[in-house]
């Protein structure tokens, strides 16, 4: 007996539909391998923040790690801004009281500090955060300053960046 065309494709569809399925390891595999690479390089939870090796850090005895936010480097006479410097200072006798920066330094400080808080967007009420890197022997003046321009311009949450006090005592 002569089959019709229908049952013909209806024993086709069937059999597609009720054959053993393979699983296809290539693709898993793919996935898997991706996967571990995004746990090995995210697997870190210790900050840790780029530093030149000639800025001496002062010691410390805070458990606390640094978070990842601005930072502000004073080395030397420069200032710079995540990497990049926006300031050359000129230290002055007689500025003030007890002398100080000359006002052209720190109003690039600010300038720049302005421009990076107009890219946050909103302001938290507690200020935006920011890391100070300055070396133990900067001059406690030229870090008040920095400091207050920091603070000036709506960075309130300041952190000093310093070395833990057993790294401190072997390097």
């Amino acid at each position: 007996m002569k089959r019709s065309s229908r049952a013909l494709r209806r024993q086709r569809h069937y059999g597609r539909m009720h054959r053993a399925g393979g699983l296809n390891l290539v693709s898993l595999m793919d996935i898997f391998t991706i996967l571990v690479f995004f746990l090995m390089v995210n697997s870190s939870d210790v900050k840790v923040l780029k530093t030149n090796t000639d800025l001496p850090l002062p010691a410390s005895s805070a458990d606390q790690l640094a978070a990842e936010s601005l930072t502000v480097e004073v080395k030397g006479r420069a200032i710079l801004i995540d990497g990049r410097q926006v300031a050359a200072l000129e230290v002055t006798e007689g500025e003030g009281p007890d002398g100080g920066v000359a006002p052209e330094g720190l109003d690039a400080l600010a300038a720049a500090l302005a421009s990076r808080r107009e890219q946050q967007g909103e302001i938290p009420d507690a200020g935006l955060p920011v890391t100070v890197l300055a070396g133990k022997d900067t001059e406690y003046k030229l870090l008040r300053q920095v400091l207050q321009t920091c603070v000036d311009e709506q960075f309130r949450q300041v952190r000093l960046a310093v070395k833990p006090l057993e790294v401190a005592a072997h390097g």
